[in-house]
Formats: C-alpha cells, structure tokens, sequence
C-alpha cells in the first residue's frame, strides 16, 4: 500500500533530514520483522525501538486505546487534531500507551473513511444480521450489536478472506486503497460513510525506555516529523480519493449508502457501548467523558461554520 508505507517511509527520511544524518531509523515492510498485529507488543516488549500502527488494533488490552485511533461517531480529522493538540487528548492518552511500555507520535491520518464492501445490499438492521465482516477496533464490538459477526484481521488478510468467502463483507480505507486491494472484483456494493472511523490516526510507537534515552532535540525532531506525516498523508488521501471512486464506479462497482435505520442502530449500540465499557473500565470512563465533551463542543461550532458552508458549495457545484 504506496499511501502508508509512504507515510512510514517519509517519517523515516525526514528524521534523518532533520539531523543532518545523525539519526537514522530504517523502515521494514509489514511482516518483515513482525507481524501485522503484534506490531505494538514487539515495541512494548522492546523486540523493536518503533514502529507504525494504529492503537485501536490493541482494544482488547484496554478499549482505552481506540481513542487514539477512532471510534465509532467520533471526531473529523480537524477536530481529532484539535483534540490531541489543543484539547489534552494527548496528555489523558500518556499513560494508557505508557501502560502498553509505548510513547505515541501521531503521524498519519486517512481522513474519512468509506463504509465497507458488501456481496449483497444491506437496507435494514435486519440485513445485517450474520453478516461476516472484517472490521477492526470498537466498531465490531457495535457491529456485533446488530448482529454482525466482526473479524479483526491484518490488512494483507483481507483479500484472500474475501475472496475465499471466510468473510461476507470488508472495510479497510477509502476508493485508492481499495481499488489497489481489488475488493471491487469480489464484493460488488460499496458502502458508505466509514461511520467507525471519520478520521482515523496511527502512530510511531516508540518503546517508553527507549523513548526515556533519547536527547530532548531527537524527541522533537520525531515530534515534528510525526505532525508532518499526519498532515501529509491526510492530503494526500483527499487528493487520490475522488479519482479512484470516479474508476471504480466505472467498473461496475455500486455506491450505496447506509440506510438511516442502519446509522440509527449504529449510533444507539455505539453509545450503549460506551456505556458498558465506561462501567468495567474507570479510565475507559474518564478518557470517554473528556472527548466526548470535545466532540459535542466542536459538533456545534462545526454545525453552524463549516458543515453549513459545506452542505451549500456541495449543492451549488453540481453542474447543471
């Protein structure tokens, strides 16, 4: 996948860059040294100084973790940013990825993600019940809610599995991504919006002791590096987007939204989620409460700026 692996690449070179040299921190390919989901215990366990991964792939240590990723109904990719830099998100998130032996560098971002790729149209909750979907993070714990039986599954499993029929349907990224990936040539319907992850982010994971050692300047040479990437990949997502839909509607594939009886249901097993897990899990609770404050505070500002300025060009674009 040239968009991650680009992003993990310039986060590599712009460190070298940004020490004449003097740091060097070498990219491996997914698998190389260790295996897609485990990335993060390796560096926990000092197996590797860093790596690249998004947190919520781990929720099953702590749900905590999935809020330095995404979770379902959540943030946009300003108002995720907002959060981590502006709003504490990073401060109350220390400790959760200290606990898992790691400091986080938030160094990429997808921007809004599509809704998945299904064998047959969904058109009510009731559609969704034993479906088989690879979905990662809380939203299978939420698609379970509907009766969805959710796989978590490392992104280079996706195909085989889809197209053995061990899975139904699939998420992962957006039109570019998923073009690459050839869904289109097994599931036929394209859903959307990625009502899970409106603006995902993954990290640099450092190994905390390591992270202890380093001099203050390459801490912040990674620092600004991560910043650049997050920025970077975000564009570059929003850039490669509108054409490789444009493609894919052209092969065939059909666009579907979900239904508002589906979103609905999300939204209600969403916060019932929430819910639960804030009653098993205190920190769960606090880091919940905290950006939650910040979603509905940004959802009311963005309501009456943005996504009205938005809602209008979108419809006065429209060529006639």
């Amino acid at each position: 996948m040239d968009t991650q692996w680009a992003c993990h690449e310039l986060f590599c070179r712009r460190v070298g860059e940004l020490t004449d040299g003097a740091f060097q921190l070498t990219p491996f390919g997914p698998g190389e040294i260790v295996p897609g989901l485990q990335v993060m215990d390796a560096i926990g366990q000092g197996s590797v100084e860093c790596g690249f991964t998004p947190a919520t792939f781990y929720y099953g240590k702590d749900p905590t973790l999935a809020f330095g990723t995404a979770v379902p109904f959540g943030l946009s990719s300003r108002q995720t940013w907002s959060w981590l830099y502006e709003g504490g998100g990073r401060e109350i998130m220390r400790d959760v990825y200290r606990d898992q032996g790691v400091h986080a560098i938030p160094a990429n971002n997808t921007g809004a993600q599509m809704g998945g790729w299904f064998r047959r149209e969904v058109r009510t909750p009731e559609d969704m019940k034993g479906i088989k979907m690879r979905i990662a993070g809380l939203a299978g714990l939420v698609m379970g809610k509907l009766g969805v039986i959710a796989q978590q599954l490392a992104p280079g499993d996706i195909y085989p599995a889809l197209e053995r029929g061990v899975i139904d349907a699939a998420e992962y990224i957006g039109p570019y991504d998923d073009e690459k990936l050839g869904f289109n040539r097994i599931a036929k319907y394209y859903y959307y919006p990625g009502w899970w992850e409106w603006a995902p982010s993954a990290d640099i994971m450092v190994n905390a002791k390591a992270w202890d050692t380093l001099p203050a300047q390459y801490k912040q040479v990674m620092e600004t590096a991560g910043a650049e990437c997050w920025h970077w990949s975000m564009a570059r997502f929003d850039e490669l987007a509108p054409p490789a839909m444009r493609r894919l509607l052209a092969s065939g594939t059909q666009l579907r939204p979900y239904s508002r009886e589906i979103m609905g249901a999300a939204y209600k097993a969403s916060q019932e989620l929430y819910g639960e897990l804030g009653e098993q899990n205190p920190r769960f609770r606090k880091v919940w409460e905290h950006w939650n404050r910040h979603r509905v505070e940004q959802s009311q500002w963005f309501r009456v700026a943005e996504d009205s300025m938005a809602n209008f060009v979108a419809v006065a674009s429209v060529p006639r």
